[in-house]
């Protein structure tokens, strides 16, 4: 199993854990893909992550495969996670590694713009993106001591968007233009036709990252891709069972996936 984290995550994430667990207990291998600057350490290069960022991916599948070319992958992508899957696994199409078996892509931010415009309102900007604003300012305060002048840091401290923010820091960082033609360049769901593995997409209706008309239709999909969109979930929640007894309802339901293929691909 391969999995990326989502915003601001990590291994240490609880679903990254929880994906984890699952995979020590079926008995397969397990890595995770710490996007740069999420691991704990600073990365080396005056720039960070986003969420078209496939280069990084790319570059593990293919070192994965290298070192064992007989394996067998089931990749799971959370939230900003599963849209730099999906945009690679499109990108890549019929070219992505044979290992590259399944994958799984949960809360997944399919229409960026249209994600960004809802947590920059309401409700969610004072709470989910006042939250990433203070971690994205920390970083580019220690980045800033390394290379003083890679960003515009006092604009980057007066950012309370995400419109802002990427107006000043992920586009100029990372060669897009502005906040909008990053939002629009790296929204993996233009992919999502292009997609040649089997892939399955779990997402809630109720997601308060992800508004509905964000969610891809029947006609955008490869006939690789399927869907499970439920009505409740939230975002990256999916909890079922009783209070003493929970458990993550989108990560069974990925493990389950994942292995339906890779036991057909054995057989």
């Amino acid at each position: 199993m391969l999995v990326l984290h989502g915003l601001e995550g990590s291994c240490r994430s609880h679903y990254v854990r929880g994906l984890l667990t699952l995979a020590r207990d079926a008995r397969w291998r397990a890595v995770t893909l710490n996007f740069r600057s999420c691991s704990g350490e600073p990365n080396r290069l005056p720039r960070f992550y986003h969420c078209g960022d496939t280069e990084d991916l790319d570059f593990v599948v293919r070192r994965v495969v290298e070192h064992d070319p007989d394996v067998r992958i089931g990749a799971v992508g959370v939230s900003l996670g599963g849209n730099v899957l999906l945009k690679w696994l499109g990108e890549r199409s019929d070219d992505a590694p044979k290992g590259l078996a399944a994958a799984v892509a949960i809360s997944t931010p399919y229409d960026v713009e249209l994600c960004a415009r809802v947590l920059d309102r309401g409700f969610a900007k004072v709470t989910y993106t006042a939250s990433f604003m203070r971690s994205f300012k920390a970083k580019i305060r220690v980045k800033a001591r390394r290379y003083p002048d890679f960003v515009d840091v006092a604009a980057v401290m007066r950012a309370r968007t995400f419109a802002a923010y990427d107006r000043v820091a992920t586009a100029p960082l990372h060669g897009f233009a502005d906040e909008l033609d990053y939002w629009r360049s790296t929204s993996c769901r233009r992919y999502l036709a292009r997609v040649q593995r089997p892939t399955l997409l779990i997402s809630a209706r109720d997601d308060p990252f992800v508004p509905t008309d964000a969610l891809p239709g029947a006609h955008e999909l490869s006939p690789s891709v399927v869907t499970d969109f439920t009505s409740r979930g939230g975002h990256v929640g999916f909890w079922e069972g009783p209070p003493w007894r929970m458990r993550a309802w989108a990560e069974h339901r990925a493990m389950r996936f994942l292995g339906a293929v890779l036991d057909a691909d054995v057989c």
